[in-house]
Protein backbone atom coordinates (compact mmCIF):
# COMPACT_ATOMS: atom_id res chain seq x y z
CA UNK A 1 0.00 0.00 0.00
CA UNK A 2 1.43 3.88 -0.91
CA UNK A 3 2.05 6.07 1.93
CA UNK A 4 -0.42 8.23 0.18
CA UNK A 5 -3.19 5.54 0.60
CA UNK A 6 -2.26 4.07 3.86
CA UNK A 7 -4.32 7.38 5.67
CA UNK A 8 -7.70 6.35 4.07
CA UNK A 9 -6.98 3.13 4.90
CA UNK A 10 -6.52 3.37 8.10
CA UNK A 11 -9.54 5.79 8.64
CA UNK A 12 -11.60 3.07 7.21
CA UNK A 13 -10.37 0.40 8.99
CA UNK A 14 -10.45 2.48 12.70
CA UNK A 15 -14.15 3.09 11.48
CA UNK A 16 -15.30 -0.25 10.87
CA UNK A 17 -13.64 -1.62 14.07
CA UNK A 18 -15.22 1.27 16.08
CA UNK A 19 -18.80 0.21 14.93
CA UNK A 20 -18.30 -3.25 15.36
CA UNK A 21 -17.08 -3.03 19.17
CA UNK A 22 -20.05 -1.15 19.67
CA UNK A 23 -19.79 3.10 19.25
CA UNK A 24 -22.45 4.80 18.64
CA UNK A 25 -23.50 6.85 15.49
CA UNK A 26 -22.93 10.51 17.11
CA UNK A 27 -19.56 9.48 18.65
CA UNK A 28 -18.19 7.28 15.77
CA UNK A 29 -18.86 9.98 13.17
CA UNK A 30 -17.10 12.32 15.86
CA UNK A 31 -13.85 10.77 16.10
CA UNK A 32 -13.68 9.48 12.33
CA UNK A 33 -13.82 13.57 11.64
CA UNK A 34 -11.36 14.38 14.27
CA UNK A 35 -8.79 11.74 13.12
CA UNK A 36 -9.45 12.79 9.39
CA UNK A 37 -8.66 16.16 10.29
CA UNK A 38 -5.91 15.51 12.32
CA UNK A 39 -4.23 13.57 9.53
CA UNK A 40 -4.46 16.27 7.20
CA UNK A 41 -7.29 15.08 5.19
CA UNK A 42 -11.19 16.15 4.23
CA UNK A 43 -14.08 14.02 5.16
CA UNK A 44 -17.30 13.66 5.73
CA UNK A 45 -19.13 10.17 7.52
CA UNK A 46 -22.53 8.98 7.72
CA UNK A 47 -22.96 6.30 10.50
CA UNK A 48 -26.14 3.95 11.16
CA UNK A 49 -26.56 0.93 12.82
CA UNK A 50 -25.79 -1.28 9.33
CA UNK A 51 -23.32 0.52 7.06
CA UNK A 52 -21.06 3.71 7.62
CA UNK A 53 -20.67 6.39 4.05
CA UNK A 54 -17.93 7.80 3.75
CA UNK A 55 -16.58 10.84 1.46
CA UNK A 56 -13.18 12.05 1.36
CA UNK A 57 -12.02 14.89 -0.46
CA UNK A 58 -13.47 18.63 -1.53
CA UNK A 59 -17.38 18.44 -2.37
CA UNK A 60 -17.30 19.12 -5.67
CA UNK A 61 -14.16 16.05 -5.97
CA UNK A 62 -15.21 13.43 -3.50
CA UNK A 63 -14.29 9.89 -3.34
CA UNK A 64 -17.14 7.91 -1.29
CA UNK A 65 -16.78 4.44 0.41
CA UNK A 66 -19.43 2.34 1.67
CA UNK A 67 -18.89 0.02 4.46
CA UNK A 68 -21.17 -2.64 4.78
CA UNK A 69 -20.99 -3.45 9.00
CA UNK A 70 -23.45 -5.60 10.98
CA UNK A 71 -24.41 -4.36 14.75
CA UNK A 72 -21.70 -5.61 17.21
CA UNK A 73 -21.30 -6.63 21.05
CA UNK A 74 -19.48 -3.57 23.48
CA UNK A 75 -16.03 -4.82 23.75
CA UNK A 76 -14.52 -2.24 26.08
CA UNK A 77 -10.83 -3.72 25.99
CA UNK A 78 -10.39 -3.59 22.47
CA UNK A 79 -12.19 -0.56 22.09
CA UNK A 80 -9.17 0.89 24.97
CA UNK A 81 -7.09 -0.64 22.57
CA UNK A 82 -8.04 1.13 18.99
CA UNK A 83 -7.60 4.31 21.32
CA UNK A 84 -4.15 3.56 21.98
CA UNK A 85 -2.92 2.59 18.66
CA UNK A 86 -5.42 5.84 17.24
CA UNK A 87 -3.68 8.06 19.84
CA UNK A 88 -0.12 7.00 18.42
CA UNK A 89 -0.66 7.15 15.15
CA UNK A 90 -2.13 10.99 15.33
CA UNK A 91 1.06 11.88 17.99
CA UNK A 92 3.60 10.65 15.12
CA UNK A 93 4.83 7.33 17.08
CA UNK A 94 3.00 5.25 14.36
CA UNK A 95 2.99 5.81 10.93
CA UNK A 96 -0.91 4.92 9.04
CA UNK A 97 0.52 1.44 7.65
CA UNK A 98 1.83 0.89 10.99
CA UNK A 99 -1.70 1.56 12.38
CA UNK A 100 -3.06 -0.51 10.27
CA UNK A 101 -0.84 -3.54 11.49
CA UNK A 102 -1.85 -2.48 14.74
CA UNK A 103 -5.61 -2.66 14.06
CA UNK A 104 -5.62 -6.22 12.50
CA UNK A 105 -3.87 -7.07 15.44
CA UNK A 106 -6.29 -5.85 18.30
CA UNK A 107 -8.98 -7.09 15.68
CA UNK A 108 -7.35 -10.90 15.40
CA UNK A 109 -6.70 -10.81 19.25
CA UNK A 110 -8.20 -13.60 21.23
CA UNK A 111 -10.75 -12.78 23.83
CA UNK A 112 -9.82 -11.74 27.29
CA UNK A 113 -11.62 -14.31 28.98
CA UNK A 114 -12.93 -17.76 28.80
CA UNK A 115 -16.10 -19.01 27.77
CA UNK A 116 -16.34 -20.51 31.47
CA UNK A 117 -15.42 -17.13 33.19
CA UNK A 118 -17.75 -15.91 30.63
CA UNK A 119 -20.46 -18.06 31.70
CA UNK A 120 -20.02 -17.10 35.39
CA UNK A 121 -20.22 -13.70 34.19
CA UNK A 122 -24.21 -14.44 33.39
CA UNK A 123 -24.91 -15.67 36.50
CA UNK A 124 -23.17 -13.35 38.80
CA UNK A 125 -24.91 -10.28 36.80
CA UNK A 126 -28.12 -11.92 37.04
CA UNK A 127 -27.53 -12.67 41.03
CA UNK A 128 -26.34 -9.36 41.65
CA UNK A 129 -29.66 -7.89 39.56
CA UNK A 130 -31.91 -9.83 41.69
CA UNK A 131 -30.74 -8.06 45.27
CA UNK A 132 -30.99 -5.20 43.47
CA UNK A 133 -34.61 -5.66 42.28
CA UNK A 134 -35.27 -6.73 46.32
CA UNK A 135 -34.85 -10.29 45.77
CA UNK A 136 -34.06 -12.64 48.79
CA UNK A 137 -31.52 -16.05 48.94
CA UNK A 138 -34.46 -17.74 46.72
CA UNK A 139 -34.69 -15.30 43.84
CA UNK A 140 -30.53 -14.88 43.51
CA UNK A 141 -30.32 -18.73 43.30
CA UNK A 142 -33.26 -18.91 40.47
CA UNK A 143 -31.74 -15.77 39.04
CA UNK A 144 -28.06 -17.09 39.57
CA UNK A 145 -29.02 -20.55 37.62
CA UNK A 146 -31.08 -18.73 34.79
CA UNK A 147 -28.16 -16.49 34.52
CA UNK A 148 -25.65 -19.10 33.91
CA UNK A 149 -28.45 -21.05 31.31
CA UNK A 150 -28.57 -18.43 29.37
CA UNK A 151 -24.86 -17.53 29.37
CA UNK A 152 -23.97 -21.07 28.25
CA UNK A 153 -26.89 -20.40 25.31
CA UNK A 154 -25.05 -16.99 24.38
CA UNK A 155 -21.94 -19.80 23.46
CA UNK A 156 -24.39 -21.72 21.26
CA UNK A 157 -25.33 -18.44 19.87
CA UNK A 158 -21.81 -17.22 18.91
CA UNK A 159 -21.10 -20.78 17.45
CA UNK A 160 -23.97 -20.81 15.14
CA UNK A 161 -25.19 -17.44 13.34
CA UNK A 162 -28.60 -19.42 12.65
CA UNK A 163 -29.49 -19.53 15.91
CA UNK A 164 -27.84 -16.45 17.10
CA UNK A 165 -31.21 -15.12 15.12
CA UNK A 166 -34.06 -16.40 17.67
CA UNK A 167 -31.26 -16.19 20.99
CA UNK A 168 -33.32 -13.48 22.49
CA UNK A 169 -36.79 -15.25 22.43
CA UNK A 170 -35.63 -18.64 22.82
CA UNK A 171 -33.37 -17.40 26.08
CA UNK A 172 -36.81 -15.70 27.61
CA UNK A 173 -38.71 -18.89 26.82
CA UNK A 174 -35.88 -20.98 28.58
CA UNK A 175 -35.90 -18.63 31.72
CA UNK A 176 -39.72 -18.03 32.10
CA UNK A 177 -40.10 -22.27 31.67
CA UNK A 178 -37.37 -22.62 34.35
CA UNK A 179 -38.75 -20.03 36.76
CA UNK A 180 -42.68 -21.36 36.62
CA UNK A 181 -41.09 -25.29 37.29
CA UNK A 182 -39.16 -24.40 40.11
CA UNK A 183 -42.21 -22.53 41.65
CA UNK A 184 -44.15 -25.20 40.96
CA UNK A 185 -42.18 -28.18 42.09
CA UNK A 186 -39.50 -27.10 44.50
CA UNK A 187 -41.19 -24.30 46.29
CA UNK A 188 -42.62 -21.09 46.24
CA UNK A 189 -40.49 -17.57 45.30
CA UNK A 190 -41.06 -14.63 43.13
CA UNK A 191 -41.00 -15.46 39.54
CA UNK A 192 -41.07 -12.09 38.24
CA UNK A 193 -37.90 -11.49 40.14
CA UNK A 194 -36.34 -14.10 38.68
CA UNK A 195 -37.14 -13.59 34.67
CA UNK A 196 -36.20 -9.89 35.00
CA UNK A 197 -32.74 -10.86 36.64
CA UNK A 198 -32.16 -13.65 34.85
CA UNK A 199 -32.56 -11.66 31.60
CA UNK A 200 -30.95 -8.34 32.85
CA UNK A 201 -27.91 -9.09 30.52
CA UNK A 202 -30.25 -9.20 27.31
CA UNK A 203 -32.76 -6.23 28.00
CA UNK A 204 -31.76 -3.75 25.68
CA UNK A 205 -31.70 -0.72 28.37
CA UNK A 206 -28.42 0.07 26.84
CA UNK A 207 -29.91 0.04 23.35
CA UNK A 208 -32.61 2.37 24.19
CA UNK A 209 -30.36 4.75 25.86
CA UNK A 210 -27.82 5.02 22.88
CA UNK A 211 -31.17 5.48 20.59
CA UNK A 212 -32.25 8.23 22.53
CA UNK A 213 -28.60 10.33 22.59
CA UNK A 214 -28.46 9.62 19.13
CA UNK A 215 -31.69 11.32 18.86
CA UNK A 216 -30.77 14.21 20.78
CA UNK A 217 -27.57 14.45 19.00
CA UNK A 218 -29.79 14.68 15.77
CA UNK A 219 -28.47 11.62 14.49
CA UNK A 220 -32.15 10.68 13.55
CA UNK A 221 -31.43 7.66 11.09
CA UNK A 222 -29.46 5.97 13.66
CA UNK A 223 -31.57 6.82 16.65
CA UNK A 224 -34.49 5.63 15.17
CA UNK A 225 -33.25 2.68 13.94
CA UNK A 226 -31.52 2.02 17.14
CA UNK A 227 -34.83 2.52 18.95
CA UNK A 228 -36.52 -0.09 16.91
CA UNK A 229 -34.23 -2.16 17.41
CA UNK A 230 -34.69 -2.00 21.31
CA UNK A 231 -38.37 -2.39 21.15
CA UNK A 232 -38.30 -5.29 19.04
CA UNK A 233 -35.78 -6.48 21.73
CA UNK A 234 -38.47 -6.20 24.04
CA UNK A 235 -41.11 -7.99 21.73
CA UNK A 236 -39.07 -11.35 21.27
CA UNK A 237 -37.75 -11.17 25.17
CA UNK A 238 -41.97 -10.74 26.07
CA UNK A 239 -43.05 -13.15 23.87
CA UNK A 240 -40.38 -15.75 24.94
CA UNK A 241 -41.65 -14.99 28.73
CA UNK A 242 -44.74 -15.33 27.85
CA UNK A 243 -44.66 -18.64 25.98
CA UNK A 244 -42.36 -20.22 28.12
CA UNK A 245 -44.74 -19.73 31.39
CA UNK A 246 -47.69 -20.76 29.59
CA UNK A 247 -46.32 -23.76 28.73
CA UNK A 248 -44.35 -24.95 31.64
CA UNK A 249 -47.57 -24.23 33.59
CA UNK A 250 -49.47 -26.48 31.46
CA UNK A 251 -47.49 -29.09 32.17
CA UNK A 252 -46.48 -28.99 35.78
CA UNK A 253 -49.33 -26.63 37.19
CA UNK A 254 -49.47 -23.26 38.66
CA UNK A 255 -47.06 -22.16 39.75
CA UNK A 256 -46.73 -21.17 43.45
CA UNK A 257 -45.32 -17.04 43.98
CA UNK A 258 -44.19 -16.07 47.09
CA UNK A 259 -43.21 -12.28 47.86
CA UNK A 260 -39.20 -11.78 48.86
CA UNK A 261 -38.03 -12.19 52.10
CA UNK A 262 -35.84 -8.73 52.58
CA UNK A 263 -32.06 -9.53 53.13
CA UNK A 264 -29.63 -7.40 55.13
CA UNK A 265 -28.80 -3.90 53.39
CA UNK A 266 -24.90 -5.02 53.81
CA UNK A 267 -25.81 -7.50 50.92
CA UNK A 268 -26.77 -5.41 48.76
CA UNK A 269 -22.68 -3.79 49.19
CA UNK A 270 -21.76 -7.10 47.81
CA UNK A 271 -23.77 -6.98 45.20
CA UNK A 272 -22.53 -3.74 43.97
CA UNK A 273 -19.22 -5.12 43.98
CA UNK A 274 -19.86 -8.31 41.99
CA UNK A 275 -21.92 -6.68 39.29
CA UNK A 276 -19.30 -4.23 37.73
CA UNK A 277 -17.41 -7.41 38.15
CA UNK A 278 -19.75 -9.11 35.79
CA UNK A 279 -20.22 -6.35 33.12
CA UNK A 280 -16.40 -5.86 33.15
CA UNK A 281 -15.88 -9.35 31.90
CA UNK A 282 -19.25 -9.57 29.63
CA UNK A 283 -18.15 -6.04 28.29
CA UNK A 284 -14.54 -7.59 28.09
CA UNK A 285 -12.61 -4.35 29.67
CA UNK A 286 -9.06 -4.46 30.41
CA UNK A 287 -8.52 -6.31 34.12
CA UNK A 288 -6.56 -2.41 34.51
CA UNK A 289 -9.78 -1.06 34.56
CA UNK A 290 -11.68 -3.30 37.32
CA UNK A 291 -11.49 -0.81 40.52
CA UNK A 292 -12.17 2.10 38.34
CA UNK A 293 -15.23 0.14 36.60
CA UNK A 294 -16.60 -0.86 40.31
CA UNK A 295 -15.90 2.59 41.61
CA UNK A 296 -17.76 4.32 38.20
CA UNK A 297 -20.73 1.63 39.57
CA UNK A 298 -20.69 2.65 42.83
CA UNK A 299 -21.06 6.33 42.03
CA UNK A 300 -24.04 5.84 39.76
CA UNK A 301 -26.03 4.17 42.56
CA UNK A 302 -24.95 6.70 45.01
CA UNK A 303 -25.66 9.71 42.47
CA UNK A 304 -29.24 7.76 41.68
CA UNK A 305 -30.18 6.99 45.46
CA UNK A 306 -29.69 10.97 46.25
CA UNK A 307 -30.98 12.25 42.95
CA UNK A 308 -34.71 10.15 44.04
CA UNK A 309 -35.11 11.86 47.32
CA UNK A 310 -35.00 14.63 46.07
CA UNK A 311 -36.39 14.63 42.34
CA UNK A 312 -38.34 11.52 42.60
CA UNK A 313 -37.38 7.82 41.33
CA UNK A 314 -37.69 8.47 37.77
CA UNK A 315 -36.06 11.81 37.60
CA UNK A 316 -33.19 10.38 40.10
CA UNK A 317 -31.42 8.71 37.43
CA UNK A 318 -30.29 12.25 36.17
CA UNK A 319 -28.10 12.67 38.90
CA UNK A 320 -26.41 9.36 38.62
CA UNK A 321 -25.92 9.64 35.29
CA UNK A 322 -24.10 13.31 35.29
CA UNK A 323 -22.15 11.99 38.20
CA UNK A 324 -21.12 8.58 36.23
CA UNK A 325 -20.53 10.68 33.32
CA UNK A 326 -18.45 13.47 34.88
CA UNK A 327 -15.79 10.80 36.61
CA UNK A 328 -15.67 8.75 33.57
CA UNK A 329 -14.51 12.13 31.73
CA UNK A 330 -12.27 12.50 34.37
CA UNK A 331 -10.91 8.99 33.88
CA UNK A 332 -10.34 9.56 30.26
CA UNK A 333 -8.49 13.12 30.81
CA UNK A 334 -5.91 11.88 33.69
CA UNK A 335 -5.45 8.25 32.81
CA UNK A 336 -5.58 9.14 28.37
CA UNK A 337 -8.61 6.34 28.63
CA UNK A 338 -11.46 6.33 26.82
CA UNK A 339 -14.52 7.30 28.94
CA UNK A 340 -16.58 4.54 27.75
CA UNK A 341 -14.84 1.67 29.36
CA UNK A 342 -16.58 3.33 33.03
CA UNK A 343 -19.65 4.88 31.54
CA UNK A 344 -20.93 2.44 29.81
CA UNK A 345 -20.62 -0.72 33.07
CA UNK A 346 -21.94 2.58 35.34
CA UNK A 347 -24.84 3.22 33.09
CA UNK A 348 -25.71 -0.45 32.73
CA UNK A 349 -27.03 -0.49 36.39
CA UNK A 350 -28.89 2.48 35.47
CA UNK A 351 -30.81 1.75 32.33
CA UNK A 352 -34.59 1.72 32.28
CA UNK A 353 -34.57 -1.73 30.77
CA UNK A 354 -36.47 -3.61 33.59
CA UNK A 355 -39.12 -0.95 33.09
CA UNK A 356 -39.33 -1.51 29.88
CA UNK A 357 -39.90 -5.57 29.93
CA UNK A 358 -42.01 -4.85 32.55
CA UNK A 359 -44.51 -2.88 30.09
CA UNK A 360 -44.02 -5.61 27.71
CA UNK A 361 -44.81 -8.04 30.49
CA UNK A 362 -48.03 -6.44 31.56
CA UNK A 363 -49.18 -5.11 27.58
CA UNK A 364 -48.80 -9.08 27.38
CA UNK A 365 -50.86 -10.53 29.95
CA UNK A 366 -53.79 -7.16 28.98
CA UNK A 367 -52.96 -5.36 31.44
CA UNK A 368 -53.21 -2.03 29.21
CA UNK A 369 -52.92 0.59 31.18
CA UNK A 370 -50.44 -0.54 33.98
CA UNK A 371 -48.26 -1.07 30.93
CA UNK A 372 -48.44 2.17 29.30
CA UNK A 373 -47.80 3.82 32.22
CA UNK A 374 -44.82 1.97 32.95
CA UNK A 375 -43.42 2.46 29.05
CA UNK A 376 -43.89 6.25 29.92
CA UNK A 377 -41.76 5.85 33.01
CA UNK A 378 -39.32 4.44 31.05
CA UNK A 379 -38.94 7.01 28.52
CA UNK A 380 -38.83 9.52 31.01
CA UNK A 381 -36.15 7.83 32.87
CA UNK A 382 -34.31 7.15 29.48
CA UNK A 383 -34.41 10.79 28.55
CA UNK A 384 -33.36 11.89 32.21
CA UNK A 385 -30.26 9.23 31.72
CA UNK A 386 -29.48 10.85 28.71
CA UNK A 387 -30.07 14.65 29.97
CA UNK A 388 -27.24 13.68 32.78
CA UNK A 389 -24.81 12.43 29.89
CA UNK A 390 -24.91 15.55 28.03
CA UNK A 391 -24.95 17.82 30.68
CA UNK A 392 -21.53 15.85 31.99
CA UNK A 393 -20.04 16.50 28.93
CA UNK A 394 -20.51 20.49 29.39
CA UNK A 395 -18.94 20.51 33.18
CA UNK A 396 -15.83 17.70 31.86
CA UNK A 397 -15.62 17.92 28.23
CA UNK A 398 -14.70 14.37 27.31
CA UNK A 399 -11.32 13.88 25.25
CA UNK A 400 -10.92 14.89 21.68
CA UNK A 401 -9.96 11.29 20.68
CA UNK A 402 -11.57 8.24 20.59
Amino acid sequence: MTQERAPLAFILKLGRALHTYGYPAHRLEAILEEVTRRLGLEGQFFSTPTSIFVAFGPQEDQRTHLLRVEPGETNLGKLADLDEATSRVLSGEMSPVEGLRRIDEILLAPPLYGRLLTVFAFGLASASASRFLGGGVKEIAVSAAIGLMIGMLSILAAKFSSFARIFEPVAAFMASAVAVFIAAKVGAHSISNDMLAGLIVLVPGLTLTVAITELSSQHLVAGTSSLTGAFVVFLKLGFGVALGGQVMASIVGAPRIASPVPLPDWTEYIALVAAPIGFTILLRAHKRDVLWIILAGALAVAGNRAGSRVLGPELGVFVGSLTVGIASNLYARFLNRPSTVTLVPGILLLVPGSMGFRSIAALLDQHVVPGVETAFKMILIAVALVAGILMSKVIVPARRVV
